[in-house]
């Protein structure tokens, strides 16, 4: 029986170290096919450029195509929650914004817990979003907003990639501090939503300064305000709303996540090729005229920075009683 006894504990101790050892060699061949990197909104927004742009450079570190999937809808959940639901095997990863902080507080019902169903790669960037208007739009000022608004309650619009995105929030944020009421005008992403503005249906979007830059560059949208507290080096000549609109700020930001339970050392490696991605001058030219600030975090940066902003836009979602689509 002792025989027996030490014959099942033998097994069992080569069984375990067989499987440790078939997962470190695993990990040190990851990655070996694709990865699909998900952007839960449509293509063409500043999500999506930022995406392209840092998926083209990690693929060139990794070895791999990293593959764009677009995958937009309920406010960036339909995106994330199939990577909140994918195997955790480095294989698939999401781009997250804003929105991924908010949600929480606007959906009670989530497909996923937020803060349990994902690990933390890095923090890419963030910075401000920018109030535009079309180029034939008459309002040439934050002020000529404000009067306008005050005059006609109810009667701007301002477009959005979503509910809870930065651009809806950036907006509530607007009528809150400002005493104004304007018509929010939810879109399945930032393309579609400047789209709508280019062709009039809308009168403004308080955009991600990656998808409203390039028609500010080429004159076809005209800005009138920064929502960051403070101006930024790239995109000097642009005041801050706060200036018109005492106490006003909100940030866009853009970070990595992959499902919770992925190996440390892959998130390790997602972390080291994103970071080597945002250093390239590829995505320096991308965000250059943006006003966006790299920062490349820590896995632990970026869930201390999301979780410090869940907690900051809670109280607003609350007090504006804000429901998702």
């Amino acid at each position: 029986m002792v025989a027996s006894l030490l014959r099942s504990r033998i097994r069992s101790t080569v069984i375990a170290v067989s499987l440790a050892l078939t997962s470190v060699v695993a990990l040190a061949a990851y990655p070996e096919k694709p990865i699909r990197l998900v952007v839960p909104f449509a293509p063409g927004g500043g999500t999506d450029l930022i995406a392209r742009t840092l998926a083209a450079e990690m693929s060139k570190d990794l070895g791999q195509q990293v593959i764009i999937d677009n995958k937009p809808g309920a406010g960036t959940i339909i995106g994330t929650d199939s990577v909140a639901k994918s195997p955790a095997d480095g294989y698939n990863i999401v781009i997250a914004t804003f929105a991924h902080a908010v949600n929480p507080s606007m959906m009670p019902k989530m497909p996923f817990n937020t803060d349990k169903a994902f690990a933390p790669i890095t923090l890419v960037c963030k910075g401000p979003n920018i109030l535009v208007v079309r180029a034939d739009s008459p309002y040439k000022s934050v002020q000529d907003v404000l009067t306008a608004a005050k005059a006609k309650p109810g009667g701007l619009t301002y477009a959005s990639q979503g509910n809870g995105t930065s651009a809806h929030l950036a907006g509530e944020m607007f009528d809150n501090l400002a005493k104004v009421s304007m018509t929010h005008v939810p879109y399945r992403g930032a393309g579609p939503a400047i789209t709508d503005l280019l062709g009039g249906q809308v009168d403004m979007i308080f955009g991600t300064a990656a998808a409203v830059a390039s028609f500010v560059e080429s004159g076809k949208l005209r800005p009138l305000g920064l929502t960051s507290p403070g101006p930024a080096n790239a995109l000097k000549g642009i005041p801050e709303i706060a200036q018109s609109v005492p106490g006003y700020a909100v940030e866009s930001w853009y970070g990595l996540y992959a499902p919770a339970g992925t190996p440390a050392p892959i998130i390790a490696r997602l972390n080291a090729a994103a970071k080597k991605a945002a250093a390239t001058a590829a995505f320096a030219d991308r965000i250059k005229t943006e006003g966006l600030t790299v920062i490349s975090s820590s896995p632990e940066e970026l869930d201390r920075y999301v979780k410090a902003e869940e907690v900051r836009w809670r109280k607003v979602v609350k007090e504006n009683n804000i429901k998702a689509d």
